[in-house]
C-alpha cells in the first residue's frame, strides 16, 4: 500500500506539473498582447504598461514566466490579477462557495443515484426501472448550458420555487437550485452505473449461496450486494468530480454565484492570465486528491483489492 501511495503521489507531482505548464502556455505563449485585454479598446499608457510587463515578467522567454510563476506558486504566493487583486485573496472569498455548491451536489446526486440505482437493479423490467432509464436520457441529452438557463426560468422566474440568482453571500436556500442543476451532470450516469453493478452482483454466485443458506433477502442485498456494487460507483464519484467543476463554470455564471467557476468565466473572457492559471492549478490539486483518495477506498470496501 505504501509503495503504491508512493508511486501515485509521483504520477500526481507530474500531472500537476503538465497540467499548469499547458494552461499557462494557452493563456499566455500565443498572447501577442496579454495586457492590452485589461483596458480594452482603449490604449494602454506607457508607465502602466511597463510596470505590469515587469510584474509579470514578460519581457522575459517564455519558460523562464514559467519558472517565476511556479515558484511563486509553491510558495504559496499566486499572484495578483490584472484587475490588480491579490488572486489569494480572491480564492478565499470564492473557494468555500464552491465547495458548499459541489458538496451539495454530490449529496444530492449520490443519494438519489445510488437508491434509484439498486432498486431499478433489483427490479429490472419493471415500471420503476423502465421511467428511470427514459429520465436518465433526458438527463443525458441535456447540456449543462440548456439546463441551467431553463431550471432558473421555470423554477426561478416563472414559478418562484427558488431565488433565480444566488447573490453575493449565497446560503442554504440559495444554493439548492444551482446544485441540482449541477448534480444533473453526473446523476444519470451514476444510477446506470448502480443499477448495472447491481444487477451484476445478484447473478453472482455468492449471492446464490447465501440465499441457499437460508439469509434474509434484505441482509444479501444490504450486507453482501450493496458493498460490492458500490466499489464503481465510488470510483465513478470521484471521477465525476471534474465534470462537476466543468459545470460549476456554467452554473455559477447563470445563477452569479460568486466562487471558483464564476471567477474562471470571467478570468477567460477578460483573458485574465493570472487569474485562470492560479484557479485551474488549485482544481488540478484537488482532482488529484480526491482520485488519490478514491483508490484508497477501494481496499476499504473490498478487502480483495490490494495494491502492491
Amino acid at each position: 500500500m505504501f509503495r503504491y501511495f508512493v508511486r501515485r503521489v509521483l504520477q500526481g507531482v507530474l500531472t500537476f506539473f503538465g497540467a499548469t505548464f499547458i494552461v499557462y502556455a494557452l493563456m499566455f505563449a500565443n498572447q501577442d498582447d496579454p495586457l492590452q485585454a485589461l483596458a480594452g479598446e482603449r490604449p494602454l499608457p506607457e508607465n502602466v504598461r511597463q510596470a505590469l510587463t515587469e510584474r509579470y515578467h514578460l519581457d522575459e522567454p517564455f519558460i523562464l514566466q514559467y519558472g517565476h510563476y511556479m515558484r511563486g506558486l509553491l510558495t504559496g504566493d499566486f499572484g495578483i490579477s490584472l484587475t490588480n487583486r491579490p488572486i489569494s485573496d480572491m480564492m478565499q472569498q470564492a473557494w468555500p462557495v464552491t465547495i458548499r455548491l459541489a458538496v451539495f451536489a454530490i449529496i444530492i446526486s449520490a443519494l438519489v443515484a445510488v437508491t434509484a440505482g439498486i432498486v431499478s437493479g433489483i427490479r429490472r423490467g419493471g415500471i420503476f426501472d423502465t421511467t428511470t432509464l427514459i429520465i436518465t436520457l433526458v438527463l443525458l441529452s441535456l447540456p449543462i448550458v440548456v439546463l441551467a438557463p431553463l431550471a432558473q426560468l421555470l423554477f426561478g422566474v416563472q414559478l418562484h420555487w427558488f431565488p433565480a440568482t444566488a447573490g453575493a453571500e449565497p446560503g442554504f436556500y440559495q444554493l439548492i437550485l444551482p446544485a441540482l442543476v449541477l448534480s444533473c451532470l453526473v446523476i444519470a450516469t451514476q444510477i446506470r452505473v448502480t443499477r448495472a453493478s447491481v444487477a451484476e452482483n445478484l447473478r453472482s454466485d455468492y449471492v446464490r449461496t447465501a440465499r441457499a443458506k437460508g439469509l434474509a433477502n434484505r441482509r444479501v442485498i444490504g450486507v453482501h450486494v450493496l458493498r460490492n456494487s458500490l466499489i464503481p460507483v465510488v470510483t465513478l464519484i470521484g471521477v465525476d468530480l471534474g465534470n462537476l467543476m466543468a459545470g460549476a463554470i456554467v452554473t455559477e455564471g447563470v445563477f452569479n454565484i460568486p466562487g471558483v467557476g464564476f471567477n474562471l468565466f470571467r478570468g477567460i473572457r477578460t483573458e485574465d492570465g493570472p487569474l485562470v492559471v492560479g484557479f485551474v492549478s488549485i482544481l488540478v490539486i484537488v482532482f488529484l486528491v480526491v482520485n488519490l483518495v478514491v483508490d484508497l477506498l477501494y481496499a476499504v470496501l473490498d478487502p480483495r483489492i490490494r495494491y502492491e
